[in-house]
């Protein structure tokens, strides 16, 4: 009998120490108030501090904001831990960045982002393309893809079938209307390159940083659901308390009242969240 007591006094102990540990990891990742988001740079770190910030601070929050000067730093930063949430990406690259890295990151949230765009300062039409016209696109394969698009939505060129998005190449690309060449570029170095071809496809967020309107483009992208920046956060921490705020500030109607206000988000592509405020 004693034996007996004794085993159930040790399980009680076991269990009860396990329901505070848990209970204790609950409270902790309920609790958390110190986060760090990761940006490239450009438009979307501007929107966090100035629409999403003070809604945060309000509710508690102590915010490090970590500025990356290249894009394909910010996912690796995620990995080892030195941030919890980035706004920069898309869900195709997103999940690409997944499968490459072995991590499980998640959309949380969608952010007012920026459609892409043809441009050009040596022409005012798109008539006065022809063979041999240079086009300036992205060189990562996400908004490489995103950017032959628009010009297979011109009927300039061919793209494959199963071309693929996150490891899309211009292998995939043939001629239709017009031979055209393309000039590979760095993103944020192609709006300051125009001059030096005929067009080029230009993300927004460069534009609206640029005090330039989108609207302006000789053509806008229809940017399909896959390609719209989102709030990223690791798998793990869905659940949390913090991203649970995070998640609701930016479908606010604080923050959306933020976003119209500013002129220089005229033409970006707006949360269907903030339908229902």
């Amino acid at each position: 009998m004693k034996k007996l007591l004794s085993i159930l006094v040790l399980f009680t102990l076991f269990v009860l120490t396990a329901c505070g540990n848990e209970e204790s990891q609950g409270d902790s990742g309920e609790e958390k108030k110190d986060l760090v988001f990761g940006f490239g740079v450009g438009t979307y770190e501007e929107q966090f501090r100035n629409g999403i910030l003070p809604i945060l601070e309000e509710k508690g929050y102590n915010v490090e904001i970590k500025v990356f000067s290249q894009n394909m730093q910010v996912n690796p930063a995620m990995a080892e831990g030195a941030i919890d949430a980035s706004v920069f990406q898309s869900t195709a690259y997103m999940e690409g960045i997944n499968e490459e890295l072995g991590i499980k990151m998640v959309r949380l949230a969608f952010s007012p982002g920026a459609p892409q765009s043809l441009r050009s300062v040596n022409h005012d039409s798109l008539d006065a393309v022809q063979d041999g016209s240079t086009v300036a696109v992205p060189n990562d394969p996400v908004n490489q893809e995103r950017a032959v698009r628009i010009l297979e939505e011109l009927g300039w060129v061919n793209v494959a079938d199963g071309a693929g998005t996150t490891d899309f190449n211009l292998n995939s690309v043939t001629p239709a209307s017009y031979d055209v060449k393309f000039q590979v570029l760095d993103p944020a170095q192609i709006l300051v390159s125009l001059k030096d071809v005929d067009f080029g496809v230009v993300n927004g967020n460069y534009i609206a940083d640029a005090g330039m309107k989108i609207s302006d483009a000789l053509k806008i992208e229809n940017t399909p659901e896959e390609h719209r920046i989102i709030v990223s956060i690791l798998e793990e921490d869905l659940n949390t308390q913090w991203a649970k705020d995070v998640k609701e500030a930016y479908e606010s109607p604080e923050f959306e009242e933020y976003i119209l206000s500013q002129e220089k988000y005229d033409g970006f592509i707006l949360p269907e969240a903030w339908e229902n405020n």
